[in-house]
């Protein structure tokens, strides 16, 4: 860590602020990474955005202490103000705290206690119901939303405002998780949270105050040589793959887990088994109206 001088020069003051911030980045960028493996250099910024994107961890251990109305509200203007094709602003979300509710959500989503647990559920829901009211309303059809593009819009636009509701709450020192289950029983899952036609839940969101033991830390994510491609794709390099595999491996022991990387994707491409009845999903988005032709 730079040492801040005890100057009254702007000029200084700024330049080992810099220091100081960018040796933190590439701490954290390092933890991001995994201690086998090289981290990039980062760029630091001043307000410290970078090691807090750099810094994400998954929270499933909540002390369940309920949020401030101006929290939820402080996420859902957060998550409004992400980017969104052509301002169609084709998603909402349903906010899910009454526990007996969030109960029959959880039990759709996996039958995961953290959903029970944490005092705010967060369902994104890409939605063209207000798209067809308003064509309706106006004496027009609606033929545009079944196609598969449009679901596609709708489905980016849920998830990016999803993301900046997670960024917004662990900025205010609170703890998240992405919740994809809820794609599980998505026509149920509708039901319960009285969604009308040409909408369906795309992703959850759990956030709330860390338990005090709460173990959970930055996960390694694999080397950028193996996630980035310049200019044209590759296939991945083996051995960078088997370096990462191990990395995880070893994090997953860490936390209490077993099994590495490769094992997991396996799992999931070799069987439908693995989508947790998620293979019914296009059969879901047609009779709610999305054929996604």
């Amino acid at each position: 860590m730079a040492v801040i001088p005890l100057t009254t020069d702007p000029a200084l003051v700024d330049a080992a602020l810099a220091d100081a911030v960018r040796a933190d980045s590439d701490t954290f960028a390092h933890r991001r990474y995994g201690d086998e493996l090289a981290g990039p250099a980062v760029r630091a910024d001043p307000a410290g955005v970078i090691p807090l994107l750099l810094s994400h961890r998954s929270v499933r251990s909540f002390d369940g202490a309920p949020l401030d109305d101006i929290v939820v509200d402080t996420l859902v203007a957060a998550a409004q103000s992400a980017s969104t094709s052509s301002n169609l602003q084709s998603w909402s979300v349903v906010v899910v705290r009454d526990p007996a509710h969030k109960d029959a959500v959880a039990t759709l989503a996996g039958d995961q206690q953290f959903i029970r647990d944490a005092p705010l559920f967060l369902v994104f829901v890409a939605d063209w119901a207000r798209g067809v009211a308003l064509a309706r309303g106006r004496g027009e059809a609606s033929e545009g939303i079944g196609f598969l593009d449009s679901t596609l819009v709708a489905t980016v636009d849920a998830a990016i405002a999803a993301q900046n509701a997670v960024v917004a709450a662990e900025a205010l020192g609170f703890g998240a998780v992405f919740v994809g289950a809820v794609r599980n029983h998505p026509g149920e899952l509708s039901e319960v949270l009285g969604l009308p036609a040409a909408a369906f839940p795309v992703v959850g969101v759990a956030i709330g105050e860390p338990a005090a033991d709460d173990r959970s830390e930055v996960k390694p994510r694999l080397p950028q040589a193996v996630a980035r491609h310049d200019e044209q794709y590759r296939a991945a390099d083996r051995d960078a793959l088997e370096v990462y595999d191990s990395t995880l491996r070893g994090f997953n022991a860490s936390q209490g887990r077993t099994g590495g990387w490769i094992e997991s994707v396996v799992a999931r491409v070799r069987s439908r088994s693995a989508l947790h009845g998620r293979d019914r999903l296009r059969g879901v988005l047609t009779e709610r109206g999305l054929p996604s032709d």
